[in-house]
């Protein structure tokens, strides 16, 4: 895996093979930092990385000069990766070893971006978005992003903005609002 741009583009990093998470692959992955770089300025927002998993989407926001960054995962060999290689960027990355619901209904900070990413087989991937959202994580004009396969669809769902799907990983976009920005299309 490598950060796609920022202060460490093309920087690699190589998480050890028995952690249980399913990476964002870069061609998704740098898909996805074309959207956000034309709505928000990184160096201004608080982002918050849910199943953070390798942190690699963590990374991309630190390199792009995110300095308010939280992960949250529960499993121990990802969080001390995750902590491992944070050390090494010298970037500010407040890393939570917890369940990520648990996270959700406790904290009382807000966000402008929050990324989930949810192992795919998880059943309760559709209550993410609601969890977020009443339990106001959200900042007025933020983004929640949940990343899932190409088995769920959220377009009828009151909050929905878009969604962007790159091969078999479909990025779904809600905010406070409903609002289409752009019809959904494939970037296959």
């Amino acid at each position: 895996m490598r950060i796609v741009a920022g202060k460490f583009k093309g920087r690699r990093f190589h998480p050890p093979t028995n952690l249980p998470a399913r990476p964002t692959t870069d061609f998704a992955k740098e898909g996805l930092f074309n959207i956000l770089t034309n709505i928000f300025d990184f160096e201004e927002v608080s982002f918050l990385d849910l199943f953070a998993g390798t942190g690699s989407l963590s990374f991309e926001m630190v390199s792009r000069g995110c300095e308010d960054v939280v992960c949250v995962e529960l499993d121990k060999r990802s969080v001390d990766f995750i902590r491992k290689t944070a050390e090494e960027l010298k970037g500010n990355i407040n890393v939570m070893k917890m369940d990520v619901f648990e996270y959700i209904r406790t904290t009382k900070k807000q966000f402008d971006v929050i990324f989930a990413g949810p192992p795919y087989p998880l059943e309760n991937i559709p209550m993410i978005v609601e969890e977020v959202l009443e339990m106001n994580l959200l900042k007025p004009e933020g983004w929640l992003i949940l990343e899932t396969n190409q088995k769920y669809s959220f377009a009828d769902h009151p909050n929905f903005i878009r969604v962007r799907n790159y091969g078999t990983t479909h990025f779904h976009v809600f905010g406070h609002q409903s609002k289409v920005i752009d019809t959904p299309i494939s970037n296959t």
